[in-house]
């Protein structure tokens, strides 16, 4: 008999992004001009589901979108991706999450999000049991309430589950929460946040690691351009340099990351293994090389 494959379980946001692209970013209470927009499927937790089943993992993915056509348009780009959907819920009273971002010329980005539905996202369909059926992984970010990833962990430990926070955007994270998770993501800003440090190549982004490692027991802190470190309590810590690469946008490399990061350790790689794969995932995402998505600007025609 054929076993299952294992599942990455994503619990998490789902956003309706708004992409507009310029020659730079704007100053604060300046109108500048831009060139060009359109749609795009986003959401920290949406855009790790579907880098986890682009990488070869089963993805289900557990969210919120509104009742509206944002939120038809997300759904329907996870069938697409073949991202298990059954339990997005939809949200009467609120609209789908949505995010604005601008991309200047040298592939940076600001970005703004309005969280709507998936802020109502309800702990409750954590508890439903297909929800955890065949999951081996399941990964957090903290664009959905701290009660909602609290929930997860719980239900994960009591199954024996591993699991991955990426802690984007920063928040505080209760000692309840934090002692739940095995492996913690963090960019160089966010570990900066973290720990008072500044991050800004290999060495340091090390440093910040082995500060986070005293709360959590697996620890990798991103540097963009400079690569990664990791920090384990039960291992000897290491390092991985990035790819070079000419940068296209570096919107979503972080997601991209983490997916794949996550598909791999359903595939029983090692953790150093696993981290150097994610590093030429999120590469590739940065030059405008990731493993092609199903539709985005033709499923819905709408460009400027």
């Amino acid at each position: 008999m054929t076993l299952p494959d294992p599942v990455v379980l994503t619990v998490g946001s789902l956003h309706y992004d708004i992409m507009v692209e310029a020659d730079r970013l704007p100053r604060r209470d300046e109108t500048a001009v831009g060139s060009r927009w359109y749609p795009k499927f986003g959401g920290k937790g949406g855009n790790q589901a579907v880098s986890a089943r682009r990488h070869g993992a089963a993805s289900r993915m557990v969210s919120a979108v509104g009742a509206d056509e944002f939120g038809r348009y997300l759904r329907a780009r996870l069938q697409a991706e073949g991202v298990d959907h059954r339990f997005v819920a939809d949200i009467a009273n609120a609209g789908s999450g949505i995010s604005v971002a601008i991309l200047d010329a040298a592939g940076d980005y600001a970005a703004t999000i309005v969280s709507g539905a998936n802020l109502h996202l309800p702990p409750a369909v954590l508890n439903h049991p297909e929800v955890w059926q065949d999951v081996a992984l399941l990964v957090l970010q903290n664009e959905v309430p701290a009660a909602v990833n609290l929930a997860a962990l719980q239900q994960a430990r009591r199954r024996g589950i591993a699991t991955v926070l990426n802690a984007a955007p920063f928040r505080d994270l209760s000692p309840d929460l934090a002692a739940l998770v095995d492996i913690l993501v963090v960019n160089a800003v966010e570990a900066e946040m973290m720990t008072a440090r500044v991050v800004s190549n290999l060495a340091s982004a090390a440093d910040a690691a082995r500060v986070l490692c005293q709360r959590f027991g697996t620890v990798i802190v991103t540097a963009g351009s400079q690569g990664l470190a990791c920090c384990r309590t039960d291992a000897a810590p290491f390092t991985v340099a990035a790819e070079k690469v000419v940068a296209v946008s570096s919107h979503g490399a972080g997601d991209a990351f983490v997916g794949a990061l996550a598909a791999r350790l359903c595939r029983k790689d090692d953790l150093p293994a696993a981290c150097r794969f994610a590093s030429v995932a999120a590469a590739r995402h940065v030059a405008g090389k990731p493993v092609p998505l199903a539709g985005d600007v033709a499923a819905t025609g709408m460009t400027g």
